[in-house]
Formats: C-alpha cells, structure tokens, sequence
C-alpha cells in the first residue's frame, strides 16, 4: 500500500516543476539496461585488467611473497606492491593509516598484498593462483570492548556532558543499566568498487571511477603515482549504490588501477566480484553501547550515562566523526538534563570500517531507544507513554547534551498524529490481548511507534561547500555541472527541477552532465544527505548570477527598469514586450553577455568547539516517526512484519516521489541492519559471511505486508534551503528502529518487568535465544514467588 500524493498535499507551483512528482531522470535508461556504469564503459583493445592478492592471514608477519610464477603466467603485464608505488604509499583519508599494500605486516584478513594486470580478468586470476606467500601468525583481536579496555584505540576518546550526570544517577527513583551490541552492515551495493583509468597523451590521467568522493579520488591518485592535482581528471555519471562504501575506499582501487596505468602507459580496468570486494572492503561500524539510566517513577528521564565504543577496524578512516555523530544522536528525541556520553575507537584485525548511511547515527539512536524501552519495561508502562513524555520541545527543554538550542521540533505532534491515523493504542491493547491468549500458542504479537530526530550537515565543517557550473547556449538550452554524485537517490533530477524553476523553464531544457573535477574543482563527498541541500544552493546560486546578467543587459538595452524584467514560462518580459526565451539569449549573446556562471554555496551557521564539546554541528534537523507490529513464533524466533506506517517531514519536498521511494527503501536497508544482516568472523578473523549464500539483505519476503509512507502536510524547513526542503538520504533510515523495538514488544509479556535481552541484529536465532531466556526468567521468578 504506497500513497504518493493526497489531495492538497502538494499546492499548486504554476509551470515550476519544484515539487512536482518527477520521474528520476535515469529511470528509463535503468529498466532497459541503458544506464552506463564504469563496467558499461567501452574499452579499447589493450586495455588491461586488474585483480587483487588479498592477504590470509590477519595481524601476521608477511616472511615472504614469491610472485615470480605470476609473473610469468601467460597475459601478465604487470605485477605491483607496495614497492613500486613512486608517491605516497598511504593512503589514509584523514589520518594515516591505509597503505595501498600491505607493509610488511597483515591488518586483516582481505587486505590487498599485490595487483596483476593481465589481458583479461581470467587470465589475472588464473595468475594469482601461483602467488607464494608465507606468514608468520599473529594474535588478532577481534572484541572492540577488549581492545578499549586495553587502550587500543585507532583515535583519542571523546566526551559530551550537560549536568552531572552521576550526581542525578544517584538520586535517581529508578536506575536502568545495560548493554546493546549493535552489529555493523555490508554496503552491498549493486555495482561493486569499479575504475577505468585512462593515460592520455600529455602523461596526465582520466580516470572513470565508481565513487561519492571524486575529488578524493583526484588527490590521493595524484600523490600515489606523483601527478599535481591539474593532470587527474575524475569522471562520475552515476553508482550502482554506494551508501557511504564508495565516499572513502573507492580511493584504493582507483588509486591501482592508476599506478598500473602510468607504469604501463596502457588503459586499466579494476572491477572487484562480490566476494573480493566484501573481504577488501569495510563496513558499517558494529557499536557496543552500555549504559546508565535514571527516571523517576512515572518514567521521567533524569539522567544518562553512556559509553559508546564503535569497532573501527584496523585504522582510523572517517571513525573520529563517525563516532561523534553516533554521541551527538545518543539523545535522538529526548530531553536529557544530565548527560555524559563518552566515545571511544576501537582498534580490531577487521577491514577499516567506513561510512555508511546514517553515519554513526543510527547506533547512538539505537542505544538510546534501547534504554528508553528498558525503562519502559521497568515500570510496566507502554513505551509510547514513556518517549511522549521524555521528548523535547521548544520551549524549556530545547537544548541538546552538546549544547544546540532545537528551533523546530515537530515530532510529538508527529508521533500523536500518526498514533491516531495507525490506531496504535487499540492496536497495542490488541497485542497485549493476543498474547495472553493460549489459544494462540507460539505466536506473540508487538508493536511499537519511535520517532528520529537527524541532524543535517557534514561534522568535519570544511566539508560543509558545494560549487556548480551552468551554461546557457545560444539555442536557449541549459547544461548544469555540479560537485553531487547520482547514485540512485534522485539528485540529478531535483538539481534539474531547481534550474528549471530558476528560469520558468520546461524540465526539457535542462540537461545535467556528469560531475567531473575539471568542470567543478574540490568537490565535497555526496553524504550526510547534504546532496541536494548544498549542490541545489550552488546551482541556484549560477543561475541567479546568471539572471542578474541578463536583467542588467535588459534594463541597459531597452531602457526599463530592472522591476519590469521577469522570466515567466519560457518567456523573458521586458517592460511590455515578451521575447521567447532561446530569442532573448541569442540578443544576450550578440550583445556579448556572458552566458556561463559558476555557483557556490557554504552552509552558515555551523561550529563546534571540540575542546568544550558544544556548538552547533548541524544546521537544521529532519523528523520522522514510523509505527511498526509484528507476529512472533517464539518456538522457532520467525517472524513477520505484519504493518508498517510512516510519517516524515522533508520539509518543501523537492520531488515528493523520489523522496517517499527513498523513505521507503532508507526504512527497508535500516530494516534490514536490524533483523537480517548479520556478518560473522570466525577466531582467525576471517570473515565467513562474505557472498550473498550467507549474508542476507532483505528480500521481497521482507517487506511488511502493509507499507503506507506518508509526507508531513505543510512542512517547512526554517532553515534557508533550497526551496525550504529538508535532506531525505539518511534520516529515513532510523525509521526502521521501530520494527528492532516492535520484536523486543512482542516478547516481553514472557516476563514482564524484564529488560529484553534482544541485540542487533535481531534474527530468528537471536530472537529465540531472547524468548528462552525470558522464559526462564519467569519460571525463576514463579519459583521465587512460591
């Protein structure tokens, strides 16, 4: 059941497409197959391909590697390790610490040792079989509690306070404590790391890679095979998903498919199959959260103390502001007078973990929720009761732990309006009833309503920039370049739809061209759901510049004032004459007006003073509440997703369809991280759920049988946006908590009054180790009655 517009959602917006349901522009071309993906790409005849030697063992001295047979296989080219990278050998986005080879010693197990270039991709992989490599093994560790206990951190801890959180933890009329493990996520994108790099003529580099970051792509090939920056050129149309996996480690392939490129003056391919790429590449960080609880006895939160310990992996990568966000969302909705959030990043034998959707935010909201639904379960209320009553407001209880005053708080309007569309009290009264009837034996009913608060903006504050380039041509077509990556989520479309409008013109006459560092120089990542944020206040920044251009030379021309120049409908007014649109740039052109404008844009507002552990990270927040009910064989630990509701606010949506499709597929990946996707390592560190046979993301048989996705009607964004729209990539995400929350419903009427022994990933297994010892909890306390 998916409802895309209700009558008045949308108010009329004339001939402007903003806010117009429009097909993804590439939408088409994705059905058929037309769509071009670096893999796509046609190739010449020498170009050569790329696979990887990945390495066996993890913490492990490297004795020897004997590449002579791989040397010799027939269709080698070459052969690269460390020592033949002339220029930087890290390539560590932040902070050191990723060599594009192994150095000697083994991080983890799927680390790249060498690269061979052959012929074709068989003839590669044919070769890597005769690789000798000797290793002397180490001790991995693999528990990040361990690793922090032992002062094994990839960087320094963190802590943000508000009161004293342990003077008011001792007062408390009721402590909850606990521990959440909370698991991490393979990206799974459709189209693995992919490069083509290209030499050309003037020994400079084109290189066409599968990445969100391409002007990192630029400088880290640039400083590996010893270029300045102005002789590599990165080119992106689209990804095949990418989910915050392609925003730094799409770095280290593009980075050897370049150095074999220059080595052997030959066009290089490197497209990683699923398994290479699950082992080589990093995931969502799994998080250990423990926590202190305090609230009075009508479920009034007084205090909390939190330590969250993020397992990063073998180095640092984006961890510092992946953990920060994950503390700065350890509070989601909630008004926390006393608060001590602690941050730590674990060192472990595991690939770098990395970006991924939601950026830490999801793990802090889920501790939190977590410890808000033990309180609930202390006290026997309904968990709804106790997340009404403990949410912010805009009042007195504005203030965030870190010190950012909440300017717009809609969410308990939200949770009540969508409690009241969905029956939620009936329909939790219902379950209560279900569950204690015998005659229906096994199965357990729950339901849960949990609401998302998500700040919008980069934590790392030079990030926060976007430039545009937009030409008019003399046929009064447009062309827009920007710094954003399409990688499914529609931003193409809506940077079209804000140029469209800039100029009250048809959507045909806008083309957006495929984002490349010689067009618009040092672009930041498509993350933090700032794409369309950012990039459309850039674009539309070009196009007023280029507006004012051409009102200027109206006003001059036919002697009007500049009051009586509007563009309105393909059409240019001046005064009382109207000039078609395409007619009017060509007396623009002759009279020699430029017709090309860059656009910038950089979000105001934003600061954090890290020494005092407050500011203002984010510029705005994005809401969400969704309202999940699932059935429970607790014999077995099946279940189903029997109804899910959503409602959203995205502010002035942009394009309502592209958004409800990415509120619809966030909660599906977040869903997804909460029930099926579970990743395993083995003592040796090797990790044994590395192809789809034995890593499950959700299928069809996932989807909840009843889906409606709602958009909040007469948003606003009080934030200056694009258009007073709000991001949509990432917040939609943690709208699947509430599915995690509705499975810990079901099972507590085994033993009410009981925190839910019940971690992330909550699958069957792991919901049917929840219900036996929940049941025998009961029978304990039944014995203890007696």
């Amino acid at each position: 059941m998916r409802k895309l517009i209700e009558p008045g959602m949308y108010p009329s917006a004339g001939s402007s497409p903003v806010g117009k349901a429009v097909t993804h522009d590439s939408a088409a071309m994705q059905v058929s197959g037309q769509a071009q993906y670096v893999d796509d790409i046609p190739t010449v005849p020498g170009t050569l391909h790329l696979v990887l030697g990945l390495a066996e063992q993890a913490d492990a001295e490297i004795v020897s590697v004997d590449l002579t047979a791989v040397r010799q296989s027939p269709g080698v080219f070459d052969v690269v390790t460390l020592n033949d990278v002339p220029g930087h050998k890290d390539i560590g986005p932040v902070f050191p610490g990723d060599p594009l080879f192994a150095d000697g010693r083994t991080l983890y197990v799927g680390q790249a040792l060498f690269a061979v270039a052959a012929t074709s991709e068989a003839a590669a992989r044919r070769a890597l079989a005769s690789a000798r490599v000797e290793y002397r093994a180490g001790n991995p560790v693999l528990d990040p509690v361990q690793a922090w206990r032992q002062g094994r951190l990839v960087r320094p801890s963190h802590v943000m306070q508000r009161g004293d959180a342990s003077a008011a933890l001792e007062q408390a009329e009721v402590v909850v404590q606990g521990q959440l493990d909370i698991g991490g996520q393979e990206h799974f994108y459709l189209e693995t790391q992919a490069t083509l790099a290209i030499p050309q003529e003037d020994g400079s580099l084109h290189l066409y890679s599968s990445t969100q970051h391409p002007s990192e792509v630029q400088k880290l090939v640039a400083e590996v095979v010893g270029l300045p920056l102005n002789q590599v050129a990165v080119e992106v149309r689209r990804l095949g998903g990418g989910f915050g996996g392609k925003e730094t480690q799409a770095a280290a392939p593009a980075c050897m498919a370049a150095l074999v490129a220059m080595r052997t003056g030959r066009p290089v391919k490197i497209r990683l199959n699923r398994r290479d790429d699950m082992r080589l590449t990093g995931k969502r960080h799994p998080f250990v959260g423990q926590f202190r609880l305090g609230a009075d006895q009508s479920g009034r939160i007084s205090a909390l103390e939190m330590e969250l310990i993020g397992n990063c992996g073998c180095s640092p990568d984006l961890s510092d502001a992946i953990v920060d966000r994950a503390m700065f969302h350890a509070d989601n909705c909630y008004y926390l007078a006393h608060a001590r959030v602690s941050g730590h990043r674990a060192f472990t034998h595991t690939a770098s973990n990395t970006a991924y959707r939601g950026f830490g935010g999801p793990q802090g909201m889920l501790a939190i929720e977590a410890a808000v639904d033990d309180l609930a379960r202390r006290l026997q209320l309904d968990p709804y009761i106790v997340r009404m009553n403990n949410l912010y407001d805009t009042d007195q209880r504005n203030r965030t732990h870190y010190g950012q005053e909440l300017e717009q708080f809609p969410v308990a309007e939200m949770m009540a309006k969508l409690a009241e569309d969905c029956q939620y009290h009936q329909r939790y009264q219902a379950a209560r009833a279900f569950n204690a009837d015998v005659g229906n034996g096994p199965l357990r009913r729950g339901i849960a309503l949990t609401p998302v608060k998500f700040g919008i903006s980069f934590t790392a504050q030079h990030l926060n920039q976007a430039g545009a380039l937009v030409h008019i041509y003399t046929d009064g077509s447009i062309q827009v370049n920007h710094g954003g990556i399409e990688m499914g989520q529609g931003l193409y479309i809506k940077m079209a739809q804000v140029a469209a409008d800039a100029f009250d013109l048809p959507l045909e006459c806008i083309r957006v061209t495929a984002t490349r560092t010689d067009k618009v120089p040092n672009t930041s990542p498509t993350a933090a759901s700032s794409g369309a944020d950012m990039n459309g206040m850039a674009v539309h920044d070009a196009c007023t510049t280029l507006l004012g251009r051409m009102r200027a030379f109206a006003a001059s021309e036919f002697g009007v004032d500049a009051s009586a120049i509007s563009f309105e409908g393909g059409q240019v007014i001046v005064g009382q004459q109207r000039f078609g649109f395409a007619e009017f740039v060509q007396k623009a052109y002759f009279a020699r007006i430029s017709l090309s404008a860059t656009g910038y844009y950089r979000t105001p507002l934003i600061h954090y003073d890290r020494a005092r552990a407050e500011g203002r990270p984010f510029f705005y927040f994005a809401h969400g509440v969704s309202c999940s009910e699932v059935e429970v064989d607790i014999e077995t630990g099946e279940y189903r997703l029997c109804q899910v509701d959503i409602l959203h606010d995205v502010g002035r949506s942009l394009n309502p369809a592209i958004d409800l499709g990415q509120i619809e597929g966030g909660f599906v990946q977040g869903l997804g991280w909460l029930t099926t996707e579970e990743l395993v390592w083995d003592e040796q560190a090797r990790l044994r759920t590395d192809m789809p046979a034995t890593y499950k993301i959700p299928t069809i048989g996932d989807i909840p049988v009843a889906f409606t996705t709602r958009l909040l009607e007469r948003a606003d964004n009080p934030a200056n946006t694009i258009h007073r729209s709000k991001a949509v990539g990432e917040p939609p995400f943690m709208l699947a908590i509430s599915a995690w929350c509705a499975l810990r419903d079901a099972l507590a009427d085994l033993a009410p009054g009981n925190a839910i022994p019940l971690s992330a990933p909550a699958t069957p297994e792991a919901v049917w180790k929840a219900a036996r010892t929940l049941q025998a909890m009961a029978v304990q306390a039944q014995g203890a009655a007696k």
